[in-house]
């Protein structure tokens, strides 16, 4: 099995995971809060900042103020978000097909149809 292509978008959320060591439940709260990858790293400087909060801990803190409770209820890592999202992806094209293989020949009769009254 070939290894699954990950969009550009979830890209940037594992090298941020990466960069700034964050847990799974940890990237996905900061998804859920709109934050962006690319801008962790000013939220990021508590050595040169020392009033700043640690971003794992700034998110966390961010999350149970905004949503209540301390962590998502389902944790789900960036790649397997990715996999469900190609998989659905080949199933809308393969109903996509099912639908067009099953269109194709009542349209061709109506094709024929028309010809045949003009």
């Amino acid at each position: 099995m070939a290894k699954a292509h990950i969009p550009q978008k979830l890209q940037e959320w594992i090298d941020a995971r990466q960069r700034h060591r964050l847990s799974h439940a940890q990237v996905q709260m900061a998804r859920e809060l709109g934050m962006n990858p690319g801008k962790l790293g000013k939220l990021d400087n508590h050595d040169q900042e020392p009033w700043k909060m640690p971003l794992p801990l700034f998110i966390e803190h961010l999350y149970e103020k905004r949503f209540g409770r301390k962590a998502p209820e389902v944790v789900l890592p960036i790649e397997q978000i990715a996999a469900r999202q190609q998989n659905k992806k080949a199933e809308r094209r393969a109903r996509k097909v099912e639908r067009e293989a099953a269109a194709s020949p009542s349209r061709e009769s109506a094709v024929a149809d028309h010809a045949d009254e003009g």
